[in-house]
């Protein structure tokens, strides 16, 4: 999970990704962002994050992403 904040952080270091909890949802990750953190965490966890799986309910929090990518890896 620490090297999730940390991409979240350098992606967006303006966001307390520790509490928010509706990323997409109230706006505060755009669509440039989004595709930006899947590029990142891509290729550090080594996984291949399909179109399906971009959903606001997968992006909302650092905590569901972080779910997404464990779901990933398997």
């Amino acid at each position: 999970m620490d090297k999730l904040l940390m991409i979240l952080e350098d992606v967006r270091p303006d966001i307390d990704f520790n509490n928010e909890k509706n990323l997409v949802t109230d706006g505060i990750l755009d669509s440039f962002d989004v595709i930006t953190i899947v590029d990142e965490i891509s290729e550090e966890f080594e996984i291949d994050i399909k179109p399906k799986y971009l959903t606001a309910d997968n992006f909302s929090s650092a905590e569901t992403i972080w779910e997404l990518i464990k779901m990933l890896k398997g």
